[in-house]
């Protein structure tokens, strides 16, 4: 891989999102792998970088680095940083990065959609200060209230054009009121703008033409398979 004469860092790739050799799971793992490794001159790792096994260590390693980081901002703070739809969130912003639902907007704006959704389900069912369903179990109130939220986050990033699948998860965590105070939510926002963050260093690290805020625009499907054939 040719590296950028101006800044040393390897060029910044697009890919097409299908299974090949190159992709071996269908997502974008192992241009990020190769990206770092070019970056840290780990050149001897650079034949390995597509191997299903190296991607799950990449995973693993990643995954915990992700959500220790949170775990360590929430022991120092004493905050709840650690919220189950982070999980999701993380592992799909490293394994398709430059996809429409990774993108900061989408990812940020997800979440919140699904907090305000969650939270505004709770008022109208008179649950902001009921126990967890976990704990008190489940009433028709929270039925209506898991529908409702589940409903309007759908809606409402369709209609914004942000959709972000593991927003979904987050408003179910407070439609069930796992999260029911306006500070929790307020907590759980500055924990998605933090990993968002983390997105953005490793995937620039790696070259990946990882957005800003908004996604990228599509290329059109011709270039695509033009590049694909000429092995660019």
């Amino acid at each position: 891989m040719d590296e950028d004469p101006r800044t040393g860092a390897p060029p910044r790739r697009e890919t097409n999102f299908i299974i090949d050799h190159l992709h071996p799971i269908g997502g974008e793992m192992s241009d990020i792998l190769l990206g770092l490794f070019h970056r840290f001159q780990l050149t001897e790792l650079v034949r390995y970088h597509n191997s299903t096994v190296v991607l799950a260590i990449f995973s693993l390693i990643n995954g915990f680095t992700s959500i220790a980081l949170m775990a360590a901002v929430a022991l120092i703070t004493r905050a709840p940083f650690i919220f189950p739809s982070l999980g999701p969130t993380a592992f799909l912003l490293f394994y398709t990065p430059t996809a429409p639902p990774s993108a900061p907007r989408n990812t940020i704006l997800g979440h919140l959609i699904g907090a305000l959704a969650g939270w505004l389900s709770l008022v109208i069912f008179g649950l902001t200060a009921a126990p967890p369903a976990l704990a008190a179990g489940v009433t028709w109130p929270r039925v209506g209230a898991a529908a409702l939220s589940l409903a309007a986050t759908s809606f409402l990033m369709v209609l914004c054009r942000v959709p972000h699948p593991p927003a979904g998860a987050t408003t179910l965590i407070v439609s069930l009121g796992l999260l029911r105070e306006p500070w929790e939510l307020g907590i759980l926002m500055v924990a998605v703008v933090l990993l968002t963050g983390q997105a953005f260093v490793i995937n620039h690290l790696a070259g990946i033409d990882y957005p800003a805020w908004a996604p990228r625009q599509a290329r059109p499907a011709s270039s695509v398979s033009t590049a694909s054939d000429t092995g660019s």
